[in-house]
């Protein structure tokens, strides 16, 4: 992996990659969004509106996922001081900002006529909330920072510190009565979602994961661009 990220062809790479996500992308995001808004069954008693899972959980993920990598990899940069590993962070936070956000924002659109109100100070709810500011902290400390290394040193404390919030965030609903309904999908255990909602869900998530990696190679591209033109310009 640290081979594949400092390597001096990492451009060809990034656009064969790029490339074959394109190829896919359109055809998967038909398969799941017909599977999505067609095939899948309303629920018995939120009806059509329980189709905003399949983005509203897929986001969640998406979201607490991308801050376990910054967090993990601000973790290793701290000790072993990988400078790549500070390039795919950045790259990193935008999309799990944008995603935590759109959980956020769906989880109140499906909390309307699920119980009655867009917004409650509910754990889960308020953990989430706490995540994107989170978020927005670490992309802020590169971008009002002009020393790189400080903002390095900066940005890698609030991402350990933040990751103090995703076991919150995970077991919120077991620790604390709170209205959001407790996890339906267990790695462990048996789910008590229907395969009939489980397929598309999983696709859709698919979809949203070839989504993340487009614009995470995009980004990163322009991170390793901004970098060199930056040390030309010392030269």
């Amino acid at each position: 992996m640290i081979k594949f990220f400092s390597n001096s062809n990492i451009f060809f790479w990034i656009e064969k990659l790029t490339n074959f996500i394109n190829s896919i992308f359109f055809i998967v995001l038909l398969v799941a969004i017909s599977f999505a808004l067609i095939l899948s069954p309303p629920d018995y008693l939120q009806g059509d509106s329980v189709r905003i899972m399949y983005v509203h959980v897929p986001a969640a993920w998406i979201g607490l996922a991308s801050f376990f990598c910054i967090a993990l990899l601000s973790l290793v940069n701290f000790i072993f001081k990988i400078k790549n590993f500070n390039l795919i962070s950045k790259s990193i936070a935008p999309i799990g900002l944008v995603f935590t956000c759109l959980a956020i924002i769906t989880g109140s659109l499906w909390g309307q006529p699920t119980w009655g109100t867009f917004w409650v100070w509910d754990a889960r709810i308020t953990s989430m909330l706490i995540l994107a500011i989170f978020y927005i902290i670490f992309i802020l400390s590169y971008k009002l920072i002009s020393d790189q290394k400080k903002a390095d040193k900066i940005s890698s404390f609030v991402a350990i510190i933040g990751s103090i919030n995703l076991p919150i965030i995970k077991y919120s609903v077991d620790w604390w009565n709170t209205l959001h309904q407790p996890a339906s999908i267990k790695i462990l255990g048996a789910s008590s979602i229907h395969s009939s909602m489980l397929v598309p869900l999983f696709l859709m998530f698919f979809v949203l994961i070839l989504y993340c990696a487009l614009i995470f190679l995009m980004k990163y591209k322009t991170e390793i661009i901004r970098i060199k033109k930056k040390n030309l310009k010392r030269l």
